[in-house]
């Protein structure tokens, strides 16, 4: 098969419009994803440490180093990934296979949503990590942007990613449309030829309607064997005197 209209995209090789990918809701949702997965990895790795009067830098998080770890973690990997499925959906038009083309939507719905229930874990691990640390913790306020960022980014992170879930699972329940193949497409066989007529108008015969020429009612279609007439057994006439 040629991946006609299946799961979502046109026929292999088909030219694709930047402009109508970019307006695509995917899209729009896969950019929003990558800027928020950005915001949280660099608002962690940048101010998510602070001094607290020694060498050590702590997390900000209730000085707990799972939570920073968490966050860098699920943003930088978000990131990646983001980056990854945007090539493949501009590149999925030109996958040849249904089968790659299904194990490759297969994969976008295992990994966004999984990824959504991440950024869900993220959100409620940061913000209640944030929600112990004391002010002592914090000397004038350090980090405190960067946490709220943190958390914030990850909760739009849930609706963006739970967004291109849907779209996925939107994605491979569209499946390929057989109605665009034939029956001798599904099962491999060449198509039958229609037998020649001995007829001396050299018309193929049909059994459709109408009949040939378009008289009444459908042609015959019995051939009769060759030379069958020919060898039958001449009749004996008994002479009459």
């Amino acid at each position: 098969m040629d991946g006609v209209g299946s799961f979502g995209a046109g026929r292999s090789g088909s030219t694709l419009d930047p402009i109508a990918f970019a307006k695509q809701p995917q899209t729009i949702l896969r950019v929003l994803s990558w800027i928020f997965s950005l915001v949280v990895f660099a608002s962690i790795v940048n101010e998510g440490y602070v001094n607290m009067g020694s060498e050590r830098l702590h997390c900000v998080f209730n000085q707990n180093e799972d939570a920073c770890n968490y966050g860098v973690f699920v943003g930088l990997v978000g990131l990646l990934a983001c980056s990854f499925f945007f090539l493949l959906d501009y590149k999925f038009s030109s996958i040849s296979s249904v089968k790659d083309r299904k194990k490759a939507v297969m994969l976008e719905v295992g990994f966004s949503g999984f990824w959504t229930f991440l950024y869900f874990v993220s959100f409620c691990f940061l913000a209640n990590q944030w929600s112990r640390t004391t002010p002592d913790e914090l000397p004038l306020n350090q980090g405190a942007d960067a946490a709220r960022a943190a958390i914030t980014f990850s909760f739009f992170s849930i609706l963006t990613w739970t967004g291109l879930t849907v779209r996925a699972v939107q994605k491979y329940l569209l499946g390929t449309d057989m109605t665009l193949f034939t029956s001798e497409h599904m099962d491999g066989s060449a198509p039958a030829q229609p037998y020649p007529s001995n007829s001396p108008g050299g018309s193929t015969a049909t059994t459709s309607g109408g009949g040939i020429g378009g008289g009444e009612g459908a042609a015959d279609t019995y051939q009769s064997p060759p030379f069958t007439e020919n060898n039958a057994a001449p009749t004996y006439q008994v002479p009459i005197y």
